[in-house]
This record gives C-alpha cells, sequence and structure tokens, in this order.
C-alpha cells in the first residue's frame, strides 16, 4: 500500500510512519522541515506547506491513502496561523485528494474540539461540538474536522480520530513540559489532582490510526465518522504526572493551585501576552485558560465505537507506559 503521512517527522506522524514502514508499506511524508532520518528509513520525503495546492498535488499523486497528522497545535498564536495549517492545509489536502483519485482520507483530530470547559465523564461521540472555545488550536481543528467528514463520499472515504493526550518515548510536549517545570520548581497541580482524564500512549495512537487505514473504504461503518481514541485507563490527574515525574527520578508534584485562581491568571496573562505583543518572542504563556480547564476538569471517553469499528484494541495502559518511559529517559 502506498500511504502519505503528513507531518511524518513529529511525534505522532513519526510513530505512524514507523507502523507502516513495519508492515512493509511505500510511505511518503509531507512536511515544512527537513528529516534525513525518515530519508534515511527509505521514506519518500516531501517539503512543503500544507496550504500549497502544489505541494499537496505532488504528494498525493499516486497514492493509495493519505493520514493527515501535520497541524499547529499548541497553546498560543496567531489565529491566522492556525487558520491556516489547520482548516486551510485540510481542506487544500482534500482537494488534492479528489483530483488525483486517492481513496481513502484519515485525519488526526482532538477531542478537545467537544471540550466546552466542563467535565466529561466518559462521553462518546454522541457529544456535540463545543460551542465555545478559548484557543485557536480546538476551534480549528473542529473546522478542519467538518471539512474531512463532509468530504466523505464513495470516491473519497474519510474518518476523524480524536486521539486524547498522546505521550510516550520521544513526546516533545507533555512530558518535557512537566518534567522541565518540576525542575524549575514551578509546577502546580490546578484543583485537587483528582479529576480523572485519559491518555494515549503513542503506540496505541499509532495503531489507530493502522487499524482506520484499514478498516476505511466508501461506505463503511467508519466512513464519514469521528471516534475517540485513548488507552482505555483513565487515572487521576496527579496520579499520571507523579508517574511522569517518577520515570524521570523526580519527586511527587506538591503545590496547588485552585482552578478558579488559574482560570483568572490564564486570562490575565493572555491579555498581557496580547499587549506585548508576545506571540512569538515571547513563547507560549505559561498559563492560558484553556489550559487551567484542561487540567481541572475530568475528561475521559468512551473508546467502544472505536473497538466496534476499527477492531481498535489498546495495548498500553498508563502503567505500562511509564515503564517504557522511564527505561528511554534512562537511557
Amino acid at each position: 500500500m502506498k500511504a502519505l503521512v503528513t507531518g511524518g517527522g513529529g511525534f505522532l506522524g513519526g510513530a505512524v510512519v514507523d507502523a507502516l514502514l513495519a508492515r512493509g508499506d511505500d510511505v511518503t511524508s509531507l512536511a515544512r522541515g527537513d528529516y534525513p532520518d525518515l530519508a534515511a528509513k527509505g521514506v519518500r520525503v516531501r517539503r512543503g506547506d500544507l496550504a500549497d495546492p502544489d505541494a499537496a498535488r505532488d504528494a498525493v499523486t499516486g497514492q493509495d491513502v493519505v493520514v493527515h497528522v501535520a497541524a499547529k497545535a499548541g497553546l498560543w498564536g496567531r489565529d491566522a496561523d492556525f487558520h491556516r495549517s489547520n482548516v486551510e492545509g485540510t481542506r487544500v489536502l482534500l482537494d488534492a485528494c479528489r483530483a488525483a483519485g486517492v481513496g481513502r482520507f484519515v485525519f488526526t483530530s482532538t477531542p478537545s474540539v467537544v471540550h466546552a470547559g466542563g467535565d466529561i465523564d466518559g462521553g462518546d461521540e454522541s457529544l456535540p461540538y463545543a460551542d465555545r472555545y478559548d484557543s485557536a488550536y480546538p476551534r480549528t481543528k473542529a473546522e478542519a474536522e467538518r471539512l474531512v467528514l463532509g468530504a466523505d463520499s464513495p470516491d473519497l472515504a474519510t474518518t476523524a480520530l480524536r486521539p486524547h493526550l498522546i505521550w510516550g518515548p520521544g513526546d516533545t510536549q507533555l512530558v518535557p513540559r512537566i518534567l522541565a517545570r518540576a525542575r524549575a520548581g514551578t509546577l502546580r497541580l490546578v484543583g485537587d489532582g483528582t479529576a480523572l482524564i485519559d491518555t494515549t500512549f503513542v503506540d496505541d495512537a499509532a495503531a489507530a490510526h493502522l487499524d482506520a487505514v484499514d478498516h476505511l473504504h466508501p461506505g463503511a461503518a467508519c466512513a464519514g465518522r469521528a471516534y475517540f481514541v485513548t488507552s482505555g485507563d483513565p487515572r487521576p490527574v496527579r496520579e499520571l504526572v507523579d508517574g511522569i515525574l517518577a520515570a524521570g527520578g523526580l519527586p511527587p508534584v506538591r503545590g496547588t493551585v485552585p482552578r478558579p485562581v488559574a482560570v483568572a491568571a490564564g486570562a490575565a496573562v493572555e491579555a498581557t501576552w496580547r499587549v506585548l505583543g508576545g506571540f512569538t518572542d515571547l513563547g507560549e504563556p505559561p498559563m492560558t485558560r484553556f489550559l487551567a480547564r484542561q487540567l481541572a476538569t475530568t475528561h475521559w471517553f468512551d473508546i467502544s465505537a472505536a473497538r466496534r469499528d476499527l477492531g481498535y484494541r489498546p495495548r498500553f495502559d498508563v502503567d505500562a507506559g511509564l515503564d517504557r518511559l522511564a527505561r528511554a529517559l534512562a537511557a
């Protein structure tokens, strides 16, 4: 099978590429950066902007399936940049697939598209899109997901996966941020740390994408639908954070911040960042309203639909993932 993976040089994209290669598929990656390690593995590397029709057309030509992992993620940034990468990039890629006769399109979305700031206790795919968003990332991912699911047709079967909090060895977001803040003495839990959340070990997230590739075809049960993906092991936030700290050889987190204080602080920091125009110079703010609500609320998801329609079976609970992480960090 010939597969294009956008963002193949990233954390999840790289795991999807490796899983496809391991079973003998022919893989191409489209990304803006240069990734010689992918080329060394035998991946065709195409450099280009996702929102560039010429780059998209070149990358999708001759492919059997497109796995669209690439996105602009993060807590902060210009709305226009998120829209160009996440919405326009997806739109251009869908158009290129239709023009080139590509038959399958798997999109990496996020559970944040349904998170409006309150608790989600075992939510399933019947949850509506949130009616408001505190961040450009979930807002633009929701718009892109709608584009993908709306494009499903007899000629182009589409599906979307919503993996929740992907982590593991090689993580560039969750794990290093927790460890860095702990080492700097600035790590705090929002609330009392008892909010229940689930996560997705990176190998499980990659496996779910291959399951979607293999089950997707025009008229399939998964065509035109979105699916929550996790490792099926909800834990209290404190337990997860302390587990990651232990894997990095650090003591448990001690400090806490009440949720109302964290949300207010996030709003104040966002205002300061905007006044100073610090979208790039200052980097991401240490707290935002979106982050405060994510850390303080229960949000875990029912993955029965992914099990049923995609044949998805998570292999790594939190303990197994932490063991792998500890060994990787010690290496």
